[in-house]
C-alpha cells in the first residue's frame, strides 16, 4: 500500500516491515531517527509504549492517547521544525513527533465499509488496548449514544468505561455485555489472525444476530472467523481493509506534505489481502 502511493507521488522512498520486540522499541524509534528515516508506522504491541519513547507527543496521539505513526523533523532555513520527508536537507538535530491516525481511520471506515454513522449508535467494542482505547475515544468524541467494553482484563475495560464518562458525559460507557441490540460490533482485539482463535465474542453472553452490523479491525484474513458468524447470522460485515487504508493514507500525507492517492493505495491493499 504505502510503496504504491509513495511511486505514484513520484517519491523516491521505500517501506519496510521491521520485527521489533517491545523491549527494543525505544531503540529502534532512536535508530530510525539517527538513520534519517521519514516516519515510522507502529503496530501492536506498540501504540501505547510508543508514547513514553518519542521526543513530542502531537495533538492527536495525546487526545486518543496512543502512537501508530511518528514523524522525524528537522529544523529549515528559518529555524521551523518541518518533516524529513519536506526537506531538501535537514539542519541541525531531529525529533520524533507521534501522532495518532487510527481514530480518525477508524470513523471514515465504518460510515464507508458498513455504511453505519456512528453518530447516535450503540457500540459493542471488544477490547481495550491502544486501538481499542483512540477508537473508542474518538467513537465518543463523534457523539454515539452509548458504548459497551468487554475485555479479556475487567480492569483494563472498567477504566477505559470510566474515562468515556468522564471525558463525554453525554455518552453511556461502561464494561461489559450491553442488555439491548446494538447498531455496530467492533473487534479491536488481535483474535482472528490465526486459524485457530476462538471468537472474540462470546455467543453465550451476547448472540451475533442482536447487532446490525459487524467490523473486525483484523483484515488478513479477510473473512475472520467472527465475520463469517456475522453474516451468516445477516449481519452486515466488513474487515479492517479500510482503517488501515485511511491510517496509512494519513500517514503518507504527514510524511510527505502531499495528497495520498487513496484509490492506488486501496487497489494495492485488495490485491496484496485478497489476492
Amino acid at each position: 500500500m504505502q510503496n504504491a502511493g509513495m511511486a505514484a507521488l513520484g517519491l523516491d522512498w521505500r517501506y519496510v516491515a521491521c520485527d521489533v520486540p517491545p523491549t527494543r522499541l525505544r531503540e529502534a524509534i532512536e535508530g530510525a531517527k539517527a538513520m534519517h528515516f521519514v516516519g515510522l508506522n507502529l503496530t501492536v504491541p506498540h501504540k501505547l509504549l510508543a508514547m513514553e519513547f518519542v521526543d513530542e507527543v502531537a495533538p492527536s496521539a495525546r487526545e486518543w492517547g496512543a502512537v501508530n505513526t511518528v514523524v522525524f523533523e528537522s529544523r529549515d532555513a528559518e529555524g521551523q521544525w518541518r518533516p524529513l520527508g519536506q526537506l531538501e536537507k535537514p539542519e541541525g538535530p531531529v525529533r520524533s513527533v507521534g501522532h495518532n491516525t487510527d481514530a480518525d481511520a477508524i470513523v471514515r471506515s465504518l460510515r464507508d465499509d458498513l455504511a453505519i454513522e456512528p453518530r447516535g449508535a450503540r457500540i459493542l467494542l471488544l477490547g481495550a488496548g491502544g486501538a481499542a482505547r483512540a477508537a473508542a475515544l474518538r467513537l465518543a468524541d463523534e457523539g454515539v449514544a452509548g458504548l459497551w467494553i468487554v475485555n479479556r482484563t475487567q480492569a483494563k475495560a472498567e477504566d477505559l468505561a470510566g474515562e468515556i464518562n468522564d471525558r463525554f458525559p453525554a455518552v453511556h460507557a461502561e464494561a461489559g455485555y450491553p442488555d439491548e441490540s446494538i447498531e455496530i460490533l467492533l473487534n479491536a482485539t488481535s483474535a482472528g489472525l490465526r486459524p485457530d482463535d476462538p471468537l472474540p465474542l462470546d455467543l453465550g453472553m451476547y448472540p451475533i444476530n442482536r447487532v446490525d452490523g459487524v467490523y473486525d479491525m483484523v483484515y488478513r484474513p479477510a473473512v475472520t472467523p467472527l465475520l463469517a458468524a456475522a453474516r451468516a447470522a445477516g449481519c452486515r460485515v466488513a474487515n479492517g481493509l479500510g482503517m488501515l487504508l485511511h491510517q496509512g493514507a494519513d500517514a503518507l500525507e504527514l510524511w510527505s506534505g502531499k495528497a495520498a492517492p487513496r484509490d492506488v493505495m486501496r487497489a494495492a491493499l485488495e490485491h496484496e489481502v485478497h489476492g
